[in-house]
């Protein structure tokens, strides 16, 4: 018998995201993002795709959407990015490990 354990975004469907919309807990600090090349990098590593380059140039990035996984806290340049925990009960709930 065949065990799957189906594709990965069927998977991460299954998660529930309790998001602070007033309290976002990544920001991109656009200035050392773009002189060090750490925005176009964010916008390739992250599993989630939370990060965006824009027209103008800057990153944006749907904090709603963070697995919380801290890749891009691991990879950006220092001070690039301002990161910090979601509030108690808000972020991610994974439902399936």
């Amino acid at each position: 018998m065949a065990f799957s354990l189906g594709n990965v975004e069927s998977r991460l469907a299954k998660n529930a995201y309790e998001v602070d919309e007033g309290n976002p807990h990544i920001e991109v600090n656009q200035e050392i993002a773009k002189a060090t090349g750490t925005g176009k990098l964010l916008t390739k590593i992250c599993p989630a795709h939370v990060y965006r380059e824009e027209e103008d140039g800057t990153i944006s990035v749907e904090f709603a959407a963070c697995l919380e996984c801290g890749l891009c806290r691991q990879m950006a340049a220092p001070g690039a990015l301002i990161w910090h925990y979601p509030e108690g009960a808000t972020g991610i709930r994974f439902r399936e490990g």
